[in-house]
């Protein structure tokens, strides 16, 4: 019997994070599932199914990322989805740096110390998927969205992390890029017209691709997009 596969996605608790979780738990994947709020995260893990577990994990903190590391042990692929959106409604005159540096310090920063804790085990096994969850608010080739500029600017740079990533991994077996799941309806944007389920589709695709796949891009519903 092949032994399955270890998926961590942070912010699994809800929206694109726990669809993510739940569409990789039914495809047989052994998930972990990483919250801020330990019972949340356990609460999830507990209603996705048998091969998931849940995992406190504050992206914020280093000492929560080491933590978060010696409970989960090395995983196979990791889904980059913590983020936050705080600055809706500011314009890059207006809005207050202590907003853009929470929200550099989640959506950047988050996802690098996570990748720092989890990625280099994965290049010593051989094999590994990385995915960083992305916006087209902070694509040059849609035009960075000046309506939530922080948000925005992570996003940017969550796609040059991106790419640094593929880089430093590229020929180890380690496929690192970034998905652009669109606007999709959750608790940070209720009135978009997407769900969660698509955008789930979208990472897993990201997380299937060949060992000879891309590195280093952005994903569009299944497609290469533009940066």
């Amino acid at each position: 019997m092949t032994t399955p596969r270890t998926a961590l996605v942070t912010g699994a608790n809800r929206g694109i994070g726990l669809a993510t979780a739940r569409t990789l738990h039914r495809a047989g994947w052994r998930v972990v599932l990483t919250a801020r709020d330990r019972d949340a995260a356990r609460t999830a893990a507990a209603e996705t199914g048998p091969h998931a577990v849940g995992v406190p994990l504050d992206v914020t903190l280093p000492e929560s990322v080491a933590a978060a590391r010696a409970a989960a042990g090395p995983v196979d692929a990791l889904v980059s989805n913590a983020g936050v959106l705080l600055d809706a409604g500011y314009d890059p005159l207006t809005v207050p740096a202590d907003l853009v540096r929470a929200t550099l310090d989640v959506n950047v920063l988050g996802a690098w110390r996570v990748c720092q804790a989890f990625v280099p085990d994965m290049v010593s096994g051989g094999w590994g998927r990385v995915v960083l969850l992305s916006s087209g608010t902070g694509t040059f080739t849609h035009g960075l969205f000046p309506g939530a500029p922080g948000y925005a600017l992570s996003k940017t740079a969550v796609n040059g992390l991106t790419t640094l990533l593929a880089t430093a991994t590229r020929g180890t077996g380690v496929l690192v890029n970034a998905v652009n799941p669109g606007p999709t309806r959750t608790r940070m944007m209720p009135d978009a017209g997407g769900t969660v389920h698509s955008a789930a589709d979208d990472v897993v695709h990201a997380l299937g691709l060949p060992d000879d796949g891309p590195t280093g891009v952005l994903f569009r519903s299944g497609r290469i997009a533009g940066w």
